[in-house]
């Protein structure tokens, strides 16, 4: 069974097994907090729970809890290894916390998931003079796939190489059918 929980801030919902909904309902510490009914969609697109707290000494503290790293922490600890240290979610919504969804991952992993800054639209593709420059990054170095006449061939390029290097952790530029995108796919 599977449980939606409504975000207090957004129309959106979390999703939740039910065995951890009802971990976090009667824990100890979130469920007099009502961690479950204060959570809210954060500008990275996941939900977090936020209190703040009255220091003895003065000032204050803010708690931040971030829900699919509250779950893999609790539920999926035995999967952390010294390399796969980050929790990301499988099918990259943020928001479906259930177990099956949640994964740890290497930072190269989560590194290779961010969108491109590249102005073709394309991941690792450049434009150069009238052709476009594939390349990837390699433990930190950037290395050169190839030059080629349009933007979707060299990424066509990047998407083999990024198969190759990482099998499915790779990035994979996606092509939409029936328009161009990713900049000009046209040889100019």
């Amino acid at each position: 069974m599977e449980r939606k929980i409504k975000l207090k801030n957004a129309d959106k919902i979390v999703w939740l097994d039910e065995e951890v909904y009802q971990h976090f309902l009667k824990h100890p510490h979130y469920g007099p907090l009502k961690l479950l009914e204060n959570l809210r969609l954060h500008s990275s697109g996941c939900a977090v729970f936020q209190k703040t707290w009255k220091k003895e000494g003065g000032g204050y503290k803010t708690e931040t809890v971030y829900l699919h790293k509250l779950v893999a922490e609790s539920f999926l600890e035995d999967k952390k290894t010294k390399e796969n240290n980050l929790v990301g979610a499988k099918d990259g919504d943020k928001l479906n916390c259930r177990l099956d969804n949640i994964i740890w991952r290497s930072r190269a992993w989560a590194s290779r998931q961010r969108k491109t800054t590249s102005k073709t639209g394309y991941m690792g593709v450049y434009k150069e003079n009238k052709k476009y420059r594939a390349v990837i990054s390699v433990n930190g170095q950037s290395v050169h796939i190839g030059m080629f006449e349009t933007a979707r061939e060299a990424a066509e390029a990047y998407n083999r190489k990024s198969w190759e290097l990482f099998g499915h952790m790779g990035k994979q530029n996606k092509f939409n059918e029936g328009r161009k995108e990713g900049g000009s796919d046209s040889k100019e």
